[in-house]
């Protein structure tokens, strides 16, 4: 987008002018607490919070840019709006981890509130622009916000089950050969080491230069590994959880504390897949669709909470929702009230590095997005610092996440929808959306709450936040021109993803004719398996290695060209009848 597009696109609509004198911090607060203009601006405010038709046509708002003066109310509903959208995506990692690794629910609810704490910290320092040496930043200067990685929840997983198959975390096997896990929060302590030592990668992956990191990650390598995270995610956590839950009674075991969802013990206990479930989730899930049909430009940033919401409210009243993690949990809390022994797990660290380089694959396209929907220049010196600057605090996050006892934090794509509906790109409602995240992270009742939400209610509104992931990846892949070469390459890489994804299984025996390996051997083996049962880190993998050592297309090669071979692919699906008449 040139510099000329920016400024027609901007004088499209009225902006707030910034007064010519510098003026004292004094003064400005002053003029902010004290005049109506401070508070309420001339932003129209029934725009946001009045529902709409889906044929109705209303005059929008101003455009505020990233650093023009905004009025205090619109800062504070700005922010609130860009929190309650990121809500789903940062509490439903830590739940998942949690119930993988069988922890309690006071740890479970920690781990909600360390999230929401460490993601409106390292937020805070995205959203910076700070200048360091030789014309290096750190932090993109934009409305860019982070959250916990969902690269890293599919990952996690993976380690996780390899942690209980080779018995560094425990484990029961029944008579009919249930397997019931036990509670390993020191699996989480393993995880939380080897991601602050891997986050070295991508800090120096920041100081490359940008268009080498678009040589070696293409939207090619990019859309297949984030189509993959969300596939994985939907298939392995949300439509899991919508069924009952993930925790091992998915497979609906004929013994054990499992045989029910979520467990025999829990209000309203009921075999995995049962109507109720089924019937709770989906309620949570046309919600979402209605609250984006007649919502509000407020409610719609926020529909995932609602779906939530209306879920919780149903669920209530059936008496599916177990009210003793919200008794329990303490009224204010804050990081390390809980603590995890940090160590590091050899076989996890090549998985973790991969994850860290999807990582940064990631934050390029969601700054990219970012600076867009800001209306600020994709090209240039100037955009390429802020790639720079968001890819280096996503990697300095990535150490500081590990010592607030959270998993990777990498930039969030949620808040770009928000600037767009509200028109709002300003730091400052940035600022304040880290504010409240904090807030909400501090209040310890609030996680217990979260904790409390009944499987299939988060598996209905999960399954939409991943398939929207999924979503993304399939926007990134638009911009592929889809030649020979590309297709070869999205086939090859999808053959190995898709194909982990419906057999999981496939790569869990690779080794198991290997005698006595001794203990590196060993750690290696179970490292490549990780992968290699990774859908999106194996078919990612696959897609980098050849979109590096394949040949490109050859230049003279005409559009004709192209069309007779789209032709020739479609033929092959025509029946042999339909082709003779």
């Amino acid at each position: 987008m040139s510099r000329a597009s920016v400024s027609s696109v901007t004088k499209e609509q009225p902006s707030p002018t910034a007064h010519p004198n510098p003026r004292s911090v004094f003064s400005v607060v002053r003029q902010k607490v004290t005049t109506r203009h401070g508070w309420l601006g001339d932003y129209d405010y029934r725009w946001l919070c009045l529902p709409s038709l889906p044929t109705a046509r209303r005059k929008q708002p101003p455009f505020y840019g990233i650093d023009d003066e905004l009025p205090l109310v619109l800062a504070l509903t700005s922010g609130l709006q860009h929190a309650l959208a990121m809500l789903a995506g940062l509490i439903a990692p830590p739940i998942i981890l949690a119930s993988s690794l069988m922890l309690d629910s006071d740890t479970s609810a920690y781990l909600i509130s360390a999230s929401l704490i460490g993601s409106g910290i390292l937020s805070l320092v995205q959203l910076s622009r700070i200048k360091l040496w030789g014309g290096y930043y750190l932090g993109t200067g934009l409305l860019s916000v982070v959250g916990t990685s969902f690269a890293t929840l599919s990952t996690a997983n993976a380690i996780f089950n390899a942690m209980y198959a080779n018995g560094t975390c425990p484990s029961t096997t029944a008579a009919d050969g249930t397997i019931t896990r036990g509670p390993c929060p020191d699996a989480y302590g393993m995880v939380l080491g080897t991601s602050l030592i891997c986050a070295v990668l991508e800090i120096g992956l920041s100081f490359l230069p940008p268009r080498v990191l678009k040589r070696i990650f293409p939207p090619m390598v990019t859309g297949i590994f984030i189509l993959m995270i969300g596939s994985t995610l939907v298939g392995s956590s949300g439509i899991a959880d919508w069924g009952g839950g993930s925790n091992g009674c998915q497979t609906r075991p004929t013994s054990g504390i499992y045989q029910l969802c979520p467990t025999v013990g829990s209000p309203h206990a009921l075999p995995w897949g049962s109507p109720q479930f089924i019937g709770l989730g989906f309620l949570s899930f046309v919600s979402i669709i209605l609250t984006e049909i007649f919502g509000s430009p407020f409610l719609k940033n926020a529909s995932i909470i609602v779906g939530l919401a209306v879920g919780c409210i149903v669920a209530g009243a059936a008496g599916y929702i177990d009210g003793s993690t919200i008794t329990s949990a303490p009224v204010i809390t804050f990081l390390w009230v809980h603590r995890f022994k940090i160590n590091v797990y050899p076989p996890a660290i090549l998985p973790m590095l991969a994850v860290y380089v999807s990582v940064a694959m990631e934050a390029i396209g969601d700054i990219t997005a970012s600076a867009e929907v800001s209306r600020l220049p994709v090209e240039g010196e100037d955009f390429d610092s802020r790639i720079q600057g968001g890819v280096l605090s996503d990697g300095i996050g990535g150490i500081i996440s590990a010592l607030f006892t959270v998993t990777p934090l990498s930039v969030f794509a949620q808040n770009n929808g928000v600037i767009s509906v509200t028109r709002c790109a300003n730091r400052t409602a940035g600022g304040w959306c880290c504010v409240f995240l904090i807030i909400f992270g501090s209040l310890g009742k609030i996680s217990g709450l979260f904790l409390a939400i009944p499987n299939p209610v988060l598996g209905g509104v999960t399954t939409f936040l991943f398939a929207s992931v999924a979503v993304s990846g399939l926007r990134v892949l638009s911009y592929v021109k889809y030649t020979r070469r590309d297709r070869f390459i999205l086939a090859a890489a999808l053959s190995f993803g898709v194909g982990d994804l419906l057999m999981p299984g496939i790569f869990t025996h690779l080794f198991d004719g290997v005698k006595n390996p001794n203990n590196g051997l060993e750690g290696l083996f179970e490292s490549i398996t990780i992968l290699l049962s990774t859908p999106f880190l194996i078919s990612g993998i696959v897609a980098l290695v050849l979109n590096l050592i394949l040949p490109q297309d050859m230049p003279q090669q005409d559009e004709d060209d192209e069309d007779v071979e789209v032709a020739r692919d479609l033929e092959i699906q025509v029946p042999e009848q339909e082709r003779k008449i």
